[in-house]
């Protein structure tokens, strides 16, 4: 039966209750909300770009381009005639997302037609089979003898290139002497992600014509064959002998093979943290990271001697990496964990846990390949556990265990399920749901984290065993913000990367590879990693704002947060603080200003 007329049924009988008493008690109250004059109009925009996404599906082409340029310059026009002074506090937020939303996408667009430029040497043929789909999309008639002379001349160019670089030709001193473009192995490798896009865009052209139009069939069936083999090889080409992958390396999907990453620079950098509204330098933030690591250092070597290693830190830390479960043991391991932190938040109330919330998550089993990239498990609405699968290998086995013990994962569950990026997802769902499209990792990840830091400083962590497991994730977190940062700025290889991690973090190597091959595989933004830490720290900093001053309880603070949507830390702390807005957002926020210091974990004799 359905709940609507259940409930309909049920109030035949039942007395006149208000709306709080006939909410389910599984439920999420139905307590309102601030409201937004500008739902309607964010939601529009994103349909818009809903739409328009599904529409130019061939990414990167000349249509593409153009029209995602023109929708943003367009949305701006629109957005600068609201008159912003007259709108409430939410309908502020609101317009400072969508407009910064609007000129980073911009930013972005231009930075990666910067990046195509790079390619061009290497892919000259790309707007022409892009240009295909384009055609198809705008529903103009195919000429199929033309397409089949776009595509065999394509394809002799693309050969072309793919002789030179496999064999490059003897310099005779001749100016005409054809030589293989000279490129970075960070340029070739994203002109190779850039060729298996574009053969998928190609086979979706094709396929829309093959067999339903028999005179394009006749035309098309050799030369598509010959083009798509090409591009095939050319991709490989480029990954063996620029890029540096072994023979069967590197194929789309593939977590093998060296870790190239695309570095973005300062000015790249300066302009992912203006738009996260972070008013420090990336240096500033690598000494943020680096104090944060000192605490966490100085906190595990106090465990350490607790557990009888003296300040052998990573002695300790081997011990613990050893006491994982038995094969098969690790889901219910993980449902304890998971029961145990809810019961820890809810005996404090210090937050709101729908019970529906403790229902409606799931669980499944990571498969081995994706293990390669995500060693620890991940989480959300569905927690994906990462443990060994019998076609592993003995050492993927043995690395696998020991970076998912129990006492690394008591530290961590809670970050992936409730309070953290499940409940976070539960209330996005519910509360300032318009606000999705803004989502940030230093909202998401950075609460996440700050719970980790929140459940530290009231005690969960009590044996040293534990407390090194929640310590060796914030050592990790510090780490990312070192690597991360010093990596786009040209200072940090992603081989001395995995080196720090293993140094510093006394990291598994084969986890540390799959770390930072997930961190520079191009599906994260630049700042992702470290927007753990930072974004924790920025809410450690707003907790102490709003509840240190007694403006807030705890649940009432947590609340509030959850039930914004998401957004910059900086923008929360303005709608919370009711600040003044102007049509950028907040004045600049020095949060580690006013950090609270971290909170030291007390011995206890074993």
């Amino acid at each position: 039966m359905k709940l609507a007329r259940a409930l309909a049924i049920a109030s035949l009988s039942a007395p006149a209750l208000s709306l709080a008493q006939t909410t389910a008690p599984n439920l999420v109250p139905m307590v309102a909300t601030p409201s937004s004059e500008l739902v309607t109009v964010v939601n529009r925009y994103n349909a818009d770009m809903n739409g328009l996404s599904r529409r130019y599906d061939a990414e990167g082409s000349p249509d593409y381009r153009r029209r995602m340029k023109e929708v943003q310059q367009e949305w701006l026009r629109r957005l600068s005639e609201i008159d912003f002074d007259k709108l409430s506090q939410e309908g502020k937020v609101d317009y400072v997302l969508l407009n910064r939303d609007l000129k980073h996408n911009l930013t972005l667009l231009e930075r990666r037609n910067g990046q195509r430029d790079e390619e061009k040497a290497l892919l000259p043929f790309a707007d022409q089979l892009l240009t295909l789909q384009d055609n198809r999309r705008n529903l103009k008639p195919v000429d199929p003898r033309a397409a089949a002379a776009t595509l065999a001349a394509a394809t002799k160019q693309i050969d072309s290139l793919r002789a030179l670089i496999e064999s490059p030709p003897k310099d005779d001193g001749r100016k005409s002497t054809p030589s293989a473009p000279k490129v970075s192995r960070t340029i070739a490798n994203r002109a190779a992600n850039d060729i298996d896009a574009i053969k998928r865009s190609l086979a979706s052209w094709y396929r829309y014509y093959d067999g339903y139009d028999p005179v394009f069939t006749w035309w098309m069936k050799d030369p598509y064959k010959k083009t798509d083999d090409a591009l095939t090889r050319y991709a490989r080409t480029i990954r063996e002998k620029i890029v540096g992958f072994k023979s069967g390396e590197g194929q789309t999907g593939a977590n093998t093979g060296p870790i190239v990453g695309d570095p973005i620079g300062r000015k790249g950098l300066d302009e992912e943290l203006a738009y996260e509204m972070i008013p420090y330098t990336p240096e500033q933030l690598i000494d943020i990271a680096e104090r944060e690591y000192a605490f966490s250092l100085s906190e595990i070597k106090k465990a350490s001697r607790e557990m009888g290693f003296g300040d052998n830190w990573k002695a300790a830390m081997e011990k613990v990496k050893n006491l994982y479960v038995d094969p098969g043991k690790q889901p219910d391991l993980i449902r304890d964990l998971a029961r145990e932190a809810e019961a820890f938040v809810e005996q404090h109330d210090w937050v709101t846990i729908p019970p529906l919330a403790k229902e409606d998550w799931r669980m499944e089993m990571m498969s081995p390949e994706r293990q390669r990239v995500a060693p620890f498990f991940l989480g959300g609405d569905l927690i994906l556990v990462s443990y060994p699968t019998a076609d592993m290998t003995e050492e993927e086995k043995l690395m696998s265990l020991r970076g998912n013990n129990p006492h690394f994962s008591r530290a961590t569950v809670f970050h992936e399920l409730n309070p953290g990026h499940h409940l976070q997802g539960f209330m996005a769902d519910r509360y300032n749901a318009h606000r999705g499209n803004f989502w940030t990792p230093f909202w998401g990840e950075g609460q996440s984290l700050y719970w980790e830091m929140f459940l530290w400083d009231h005690g969960f962590q009590v044996t040293p065993e534990d407390r090194i497991g929640a310590l060796f994730w914030r050592m990790h977190r510090s780490a990312r913000i070192i690597f991360s940062l010093s990596f786009h700025l040209g200072k940090m290889t992603p081989e001395q990367a995995v080196e720090f991690l293993v140094d510093t973090v006394n990291f598994e190597r084969a986890n540390a590879e799959g770390e930072v091959r997930r961190s520079f595989s191009g599906d994260y933004s630049p700042l992702y990693q470290m927007a753990y830490m930072i974004g924790g720290l920025q809410l450690r900093a707003l907790h102490k704002e709003f509840v240190g001053t007694g403006k807030m309880t705890d649940k009432q603070f947590h609340d509030a947060v959850l039930q914004s949507g998401p957004m910059p830390i900086s923008l929360e702390r303005a709608r919370l603080e009711n600040l003044p807005l102007t049509r950028e957002g907040p004045a600049p926020w020095k949060f580690a200003d006013s950090l609270p210091p971290p909170i030291p974990a007390p011995v206890k004799s074993r």
